[in-house]
């Protein structure tokens, strides 16, 4: 890992503050992406004093507009040098969607969605990945060599009730995951998904899977930290030869060598079943 180049957006919270900072101390240069400033001074005040602070450079940044994604890729460039591996991990989720979810017995209807949330959670969700991905990839493919990460969700939670724009977002994600797979074949650019695999420890998903053990469907929580294994596996020269597959966190045994546990953790992105990898 060591000089390597790499974005993680939603880098500053949850999930994509514990892939941004496995990445780094595995020795990645990582420009961690978020969107609230008390979150850069937080990680900030983490790392001061540590081998990390020459590793990780929190920014600020607003996904939903091309012009900031443009800018992160420039900062990374200038601070890092060439990127080598983009997690497309940042999204808007239940909490911001239908904040009020958890106080009322039914579920928001896809016609009682606001346009302005719409257009912020396929901007955040799919068009931030699209975008960023887009100003990564030529380079990657020129180099020979680049990891495109994404963060999609369940089948079962993309088609569920009451998850309108959130499921159609992530869904896009997925097969847009297959497309850029079938388009890098050969060239040293793989493109592939690591998600949790079921809910996770973080504090809008701790809530919704609260709300479903009140329902009688409780489950393990997958801690952020869990993601990091799958994570480090897939932006390996290792995993040269994985390209369009979705690796669970939940199924991931570290306790295994790293492309074995792939074999039991992971299966094709999109919608259909293929022979499994390596």
């Amino acid at each position: 890992m060591e000089q390597r180049t790499a974005i993680v957006t939603g880098g500053l919270r949850g999930l994509g503050r514990a892939m941004a900072l496995g990445l780094a101390r595995a020795g990645c240069r990582v420009v961690a992406v978020g969107h609230i400033a008390t979150d850069v001074a937080e990680i900030e005040r983490e790392i001061a004093g540590t081998p990390l602070v020459d590793h990780l450079l929190p920014l600020v940044a607003d996904l939903r507009r091309a012009e900031e994604c443009a800018r992160i890729v420039a900062a990374a460039e200038a601070r890092c040098g060439p990127v080598d591996i983009l997690v497309n991990n940042a999204g808007l989720t239940f909490t911001y969607i239908d904040p009020a979810r958890y106080r009322r017995p039914t579920i928001q209807r896809f016609w009682e969605v606001a346009d302005e949330v719409v257009a912020n959670v396929i901007a955040t969700n799919y068009l931030a990945a699209d975008r960023l991905a887009r100003r990564v990839a030529r380079g990657m493919v020129e180099r020979g060599w680049g990891r495109i990460v994404n963060v999609t969700t369940k089948l079962d939670t993309m088609n569920r009730a009451g998850t309108h724009p959130y499921g159609a977002s992530k869904a896009a994600l997925e097969m847009a995951t297959e497309v850029w797979a079938k388009e890098t074949e050969g060239t040293g650019l793989t493109v592939n998904i690591v998600n949790p695999g079921a809910g996770a420890n973080t504090p809008g998903m701790a809530e919704e899977m609260r709300q479903m053990s009140r329902e009688g469907r409780a489950a393990r929580l997958v801690e952020p930290e869990e993601m990091v294994p799958p994570l480090l596996y897939v932006v390996s020269r290792e995993a040269d030869r994985i390209n369009g597959w979705r690796f669970d966190a939940n199924l991931w045994d570290s306790r295994l060598p790293p492309a074995a546990a792939a074999r039991i953790a992971g299966r094709p992105a999109g919608f259909e079943m293929h022979p499994q990898p390596g």
